[in-house]
């Protein structure tokens, strides 16, 4: 289990997933800064998950957390993404949703889904996993008290950001 001075429910899965894509978009994100709504990328991606899996329960939402669905005859909690291409931002954004079961007695496993390369990935949390997060989570909370964002990081990804405005212009 972790232990760290993360307290849940303070950290959602998303805050988890900017962390390991850029920690200023996560700052931006936990300050109630929020230029989703002007994304065609997450339009694209709402988009994928409303027409994708439409016989499924969709997005279970407590303690702050948003889980697409969760197949509960199996204990599977299903993530819906549009691309692999934050593929290691999708697995933590996971490990951290089957960590908040486990913290509530659950034992669950989770699976990725990529409805439009038809591909599924399944996803478990190791101990080893475990520290990782506990480390990832103190250090979310220490950006979150920061006073000012995080630096721009000028990776290739910005271009895309639904931040980049806030960044570079």
């Amino acid at each position: 289990m972790i232990s760290s001075s993360y307290n849940s429910p303070t950290i959602t899965g998303t805050q988890v997933n900017y962390y390991l894509i850029c920690r200023r978009k996560l700052w931006l994100f936990s300050h109630n800064i929020n230029m989703e709504h002007t994304s065609e990328a997450v339009e694209i991606g709402s988009l994928v998950h409303e027409h994708t899996y439409e016989r499924k329960n969709k997005e279970l939402v407590f303690d702050g957390i948003k889980i697409d669905f969760f197949d509960k005859n199996h204990g599977v909690i299903h993530e819906v993404k549009k691309s692999k291409k934050m593929e290691e931002a999708h697995f933590w954004q996971l490990k951290y949703y089957i960590h908040h079961f486990r913290k509530l007695g659950l034992q669950v496993t989770g699976k990725i889904d990529y409805p439009l390369i038809r591909k599924t990935q399944v996803v478990e949390l190791s101990e080893d996993d475990e520290l990782k997060l506990a480390a990832m989570l103190d250090d979310i909370v220490k950006i979150n008290e920061q006073e000012l964002p995080p630096p721009v990081i000028k990776a290739r990804i910005c271009k895309q950001c639904s931040y980049y405005e806030l960044c570079y212009v």
